[in-house]
């Protein structure tokens, strides 16, 4: 190609109000996150700069220099994004050693890991997909998604352009806008279809990952290579730059960001970010611009950047140590020193690596800091498997009864509990590790076989969300005793009920559970649980019910309802972790842990054709909700058993099941409660 020849002519100058812009952005996130708890779409817009930014970049390159070659692009980009991110991780494992939860070490060192080297989004994608990991307390690194993302997205232009470069030369074409345009478009057309799509099958999973932000990064890119051509006139300028501003402003106020997007309703900021941006092109006197493009904005936009990775972490430690909520004083001060801490790393740390034109010096300042980080998680890794250690053991039942301590009512010694802070969460049911249950991507029965799989007595189905896979432990625990075969019959996120949609995900597997059933007529017990602690809606309740009763009516099965456990909104063993047990118990009991009350005694007393067992004695001491009985940490999160916890269910268990199947023929109402 020419030399003097332009790729695209584009008008490469310093946009002012994008600074502004940049750091309105980085604002709505941070003050979202503390005061709201909510998300803002601020990052969406971080996204379509992005996309404006490295296009007019590539495209100036090639325009300047008739060559685009790896290198010098990808050096260039990591002493721009590595120093700041290097820094901040590495701070982060520091103040993990001295004040982060065990709950979450684990899960921090992961993330640490998977924010260096960029793929942070899909290692969260793939667990938020895993219904039992979305309760979890999140981690002072997971805002590191959207700059994985940032990354993955900056080598995809780098393929992108180099194929444009390379079809420019091959066919001689005169003037690449066409083809840039083109190829935008359908990057933008396609990501965008997908994005709708998966948000509705998935919306977990399609909010962290690349393919569905792709086109908000496109659409930056095709406001850049046409921006030039878009003319309008002051007034209009002065309007659309104001309209955009607050729309951007409301944008988590009036949607749900982190369950609607980022799907179509992403739309809104990715527009608001758009009128901006155009309203830009006109100096007006009272425009939108002469707002952004204040000293102080400019400035302030500089070490957006900054400011949005510093937030999280501080107000992470700011809830593992101080409070959950911060009020006005203490969010400001986070804030405020989110922009001193970005000053201070943009001036002395970004900033003269990301300038050194010297790259092997660059380089090793980097690796010094790379290795630092390295050092750091293997360091935290070794300290959490020496503190894991002891509970490597087998624990034995006559110091850790758990569920036999209430209903024996035995004194006992009080020991350490079980499992472990640092294993809590990991203390999953044996499907769950196995991968005999199911994620939200699949709606085909997958079955789990447990217990005694040959020469059994019977064949009891365990089925529905987490809520019925959670007690597999007691299961397997209760089939070993009598003989018994169990099916794990679970997707996680899914009750067994009939209020989903035929042709939803959920309602599909639901209805393929039901053939399933229809079809093995040698499963002697169907056990699920029958209410969600969780809702207060009659109608979650009796759709659970009236699915259990189908199976009774149609199928000619008997079914074991089981009353879902107490549930919280906040994670028991991080809060008891933090706070000890007193102040525990407290929060569990001033909290609403049982929604479903009045329903499950309706419903204990009226339905007479389904067994009925509600554990929720099993959670009490003194009449009091509690985190530990009997030494045994019962919770993993806000509404999980630990397997541990289950897996003192067995004799309990073991004495109803029994009660139900040799009693099969006689079919007779009674209080499983009583047995």
């Amino acid at each position: 190609m020419n030399q003097n020849k332009n790729l695209i002519d584009i008008e490469r100058k310093f946009r002012p109000e994008i600074e502004g812009l940049r750091i309105v952005a980085a604002l709505l996130v941070a003050i979202y996150h503390i005061w709201f708890g909510r998300v803002s779409g601020g990052v969406d817009v971080f996204f379509v700069i992005s996309g404006f930014l490295i296009t007019t970049s590539i495209i100036s390159t090639i325009n300047k220099t008739g060559e685009y070659k790896f290198w010098p692009y990808i050096s260039k980009l990591l002493k721009r994004l590595l120093p700041s991110a290097l820094f901040i991780v590495l701070v982060t494992l520091v103040l993990s050693f001295f004040f982060l939860p065990l709950t979450i070490l684990t899960k921090t060192i992961k993330e640490a890991i998977a924010s260096i080297f960029y793929y942070q989004n899909w290692q969260l994608a793939f667990s938020s997909t895993d219904y039992l990991d979305a309760n979890q307390m999140k981690s002072p690194l997971e805002h590191f998604w959207a700059m994985s993302i940032q990354g993955q997205f900056y080598l995809i232009w780098f393929v992108l352009f180099t194929f444009v470069l390379y079809l420019v030369r091959k066919y001689a074409l005169s003037n690449g806008k066409k083809l840039v345009n083109f190829l935008l478009m359908i990057i933008f057309i396609v990501s965008f279809i997908y994005s709708i799509y998966l948000t509705q099958v998935n919306q977990p999973f399609a909010y962290f990952i690349t393919f569905t932000r792709v086109w908000e990064f496109a659409l930056g890119g095709l406001l850049c290579v046409n921006l030039g051509r878009i003319k309008i006139n002051r007034l209009v300028a002065a309007i659309i730059g104001w309209v955009g501003l607050v729309g951007l402003i409301l944008t988590g106020a009036l949607f749900d960001v982190s369950k609607l997007f980022p799907g179509y309703i992403a739309l809104w900021p990715m527009t608001c970010a758009l009128l901006i941006v155009l309203s830009g092109n006109v100096d007006t006197k009272y425009g939108v611009k002469k707002f952004l493009s204040l000293p102080i904005m400019i400035k302030l936009g500089g070490i957006s950047f900054g400011i949005y990775l510093w937030h999280w972490v501080l107000l992470s430690f700011y809830k593992f140590k101080i409070a959950e909520e911060p009020g006005l004083i203490s969010g400001v001060i986070i804030i405020l020193l989110s922009i001193g801490l970005s000053f201070f790393m943009t001036r002395f740390i970004e900033t003269p690596i990301r300038n050194d034109q010297n790259n092997k010096k660059a380089f090793s300042k980097l690796g010094k800091v790379l290795s630092a980080n390295l050092i750091l998680i293997v360091s935290l890794f070794v300290m959490g498997v020496v503190k894991n250690s002891d509970t490597d053991k087998e624990i034995s039942h006559k110091d850790y009864p758990g569920v036999d301590a209430v209903a024996k009512s035995e004194e006992i010694e009080e020991q350490t509990p079980m499992p472990n802070f640092a294993k809590v969460f990991d203390d999953l049911p044996q499907s769950h590790l196995d991968n005999s249950n199911q994620n939200l991507k699949k709606t085909d029965v997958k079955v789990g076989e447990y217990g005694k799989t040959e020469n059994y007595k019977a064949t009891i189905a365990l089925v529905g969300s987490s809520h019925s896979e959670h007690w597999l432990g007691g299961f397997i625990k209760a089939a070993d005793k009598n003989g018994y075969r169990i099916l794990n019959i679970t997707r996680s996120g899914t009750r067994f009920s009939t209020g989903y949609e035929d042709n939803s995900p959920k309602g599909k597997w639901v209805k393929n559970v039901n053939d399933y059933l229809q079809h093995h007529k040698d499963i002697d017990l169907v056990v699920s649980h029958a209410t969600s602690a969780a809702s207060d809606s009659k109608w979650v309740q009796n759709q659970m019910i009236n699915q259990l009763n189908i199976v009774k009516d149609e199928y000619g099965m008997d079914v074991l309802a089981i009353r879902d456990i107490p549930t919280y909104d906040f994670s028991v063993p991080e809060e008891f972790e933090k706070f000890g047990e007193e102040k525990t118990i407290k929060k569990m009991n001033d909290f609403e842990s049982q929604k479903d009350t009045s329903y499950w005694k309706d419903f204990a007393k009226n339905d007479e054709r389904l067994y009925k067992f509600d554990p929720t004695e099993f959670f009490k001491v003194d009449n009091q909700y509690t985190p530990v009985i009997g030494n045994i940490n019962i919770y993993r999160d806000m509404d999980h058993m630990t397997n541990t916890y289950s897996e003192s269910f067995g004799n309990v268990l073991a004495e109803k099941l029994k009660y139900i199947i040799e009693n099969k023929e006689e079919n007779k109402e009674v209080n499983l409660n009583d047995i």
